[in-house]
């Protein structure tokens, strides 16, 4: 049983063990399992703790658990989703005091190695992982500002990215609600059709905007004042909407690292198709093609692998007197590389809520980062990939498992930070591997490792105070004496 005391304004914990009528029963642990047909809350003995984290039923042989059992598992799990979720719901609110009125949506890609016939939503498209070759499905996640998963949907592989809103947003106020929630997403969401959707709903929003609107800023993007630093070397300042529409606003914002990147991305295209495009001059300077057909299809191969030094440059095919092809015209465009260099590392943010501090508007943007480290988690710690499933409800099972796991591992990590003890569950992950269970006498209180110690609180994701490494867990049974300790 956990226990706690407050002593000349010091909080001290411990554990004690408690006698049952089968015996002592290890009460320091969360609730890791429940024994069938129980009525009382009974915790498994620390003899039994091995076999829950290895995800077996105690008494249960190995010999009877293999791939295929857990595959048809699967079947029955993905039933359960809507469920599982609104558990969610409910333990975020208790433990986090979420309240879901700022939530974060992107959309992320995986895709399978095989050709996945028998999974309906497998399908081409727009692949985030470089894998334009396999067939994938897309995930759109729904995530609070903190970086827990609310909920997520499975969408076909060929979905472009505004298309999924509507459903995702419908979705989420089913569940809870239809509130003035504040959406955030980036500008691959954006559409005036989603903005529509949003407004007649009721919701605010805070989303990015194409590359290309910048221009319509362009007088306030040089001036100098009312910029106002929202982070070592990141400016933002609100502007009016051009338009006059007073239910609307922009947030204008610079970055330098950002600036450098951009940069540095442009001129290695700019190099990159200067060289391409002599080398098929002088290609064709020495030897005139006849058919243009050919040289037409490898110029634009070259100028749509560099999209952003194409539109410095304008590229025509110079041809004799007997119309062939004998090199090309290049000419250089000076005033979109004088905006170009302006543009640099600027983006802008729309929104209808009626905050004004540039700030805070910003930090609320930045935070989608959260979706996007969740998607990073999913696909490396988590092991989104590789899948082996072929059915599409094995697939969306398979994903929900990794849902699950995001929803353990987001949590683990804000305990984490409220510990002192950094914020990379990798690491915690590692330490607990590494863990060596011990059996140890209840008359004899011993000192377990602090690597255990912390891996035993980590496990019940309570709040309690720093655990500094010299406390100890202490425990008794006949009577009942707590051996205590400064926490």
């Amino acid at each position: 049983r956990r226990n706690r005391r407050r002593v000349a304004g010091e909080t001290y914990e411990y554990w004690t063990l408690v006698r049952t009528a089968k015996g002592p029963r290890q009460e320091v642990v969360a609730s890791l399992g429940k024994e069938p047909g129980l009525e009382s809350r009974v915790r498994h003995g620390w003899e039994q703790i091995g076999d829950l984290l290895e995800g077996r039923a105690p008494g249960v042989d190995w010999a009877q658990i293999n791939d295929a059992r857990l595959y048809r598992g699967l079947d029955v799990l993905h039933a359960h989703k809507d469920a599982l979720c609104r558990h969610l719901q409910e333990r975020y609110r208790s433990l986090f005091a979420v309240e879901f009125e700022f939530l974060l949506y992107d959309v992320t890609s995986t895709y399978f190695e095989g050709e996945a016939k028998r999974n309906e939503k497998a399908a081409r498209g727009y692949s985030r992982d470089q894998r334009p070759d396999c067939k994938q499905v897309n995930l759109g996640l729904v995530v609070t500002p903190e970086g827990l998963p609310v909920g997520y949907e499975i969408f076909a592989g060929n979905t472009a990215d505004v298309t999924t809103v509507e459903e995702m947003i419908e979705l989420m106020e089913k569940k809870y609600g239809q509130a003035q929630r504040v959406w955030v997403m980036d500008r691959g969401m954006v559409s005036e059709e989603n903005i529509e959707f949003l407004r007649a709903r009721g919701a605010r929003y805070l989303v990015g905007t194409p590359k290309s609107q910048l221009k319509r800023f362009e007088a306030r993007l040089l001036e100098e004042a009312d910029w106002t630093e929202v982070q070592p070397g990141v400016e933002a300042k609100i502007v009016a909407h051009p338009d006059g529409a007073e239910d609307e606003q922009y947030l204008l914002c610079r970055s330098q690292a950002r600036a450098q990147k951009e940069r540095a991305m442009l001129e290695r295209q700019r190099q990159r198709l200067r060289e391409k495009l002599a080398e098929i001059d002088a290609s064709l300077r020495r030897r005139p093609a006849k058919d243009l057909g050919p040289i037409e299809r490898r110029l634009g191969r070259w100028l749509g692998r560099s999209p952003a030094g194409e539109r410095l440059v304008e590229v025509k095919i110079r041809q004799d007197e007997a119309g062939r092809a004998c090199g090309l015209e290049i000419q250089e465009r000076p005033e979109r590389a004088d905006w170009a260099r302006h543009a640099h590392g600027a983006y802008l943010l729309r929104t209808n809520c009626t905050e004004r501090d540039p700030a805070q508007l910003w930090h609320w943007y930045i935070r989608l980062t959260q979706a996007e480290e969740a998607f990073r988690i999913s696909k490396s710690d988590l092991s989104l990939r590789p899948v082996f499933h072929q059915k599409t409800e094995r697939v969306e099972a398979h994903l929900l498992v990794c849902f699950l796991g995001l929803a353990l591992w987001r949590p683990l990590e804000m305990w984490m930070r409220g510990k002192g003890l950094g914020h990379c569950a990798r690491q915690l992950r590692k330490e607990v591997a590494t863990t060596a269970s011990t059996s140890c006498s209840p008359c004899a209180p011993t000192r377990p490792p602090p690597s255990l110690t912390r891996s035993v609180c980590a496990s019940s994701l309570v709040p309690t105070a720093p655990w500094p490494s010299s406390s100890i867990a202490s425990a008794s049974t006949s009577p009942p004496h707590p051996k205590w300790c400064k926490m």
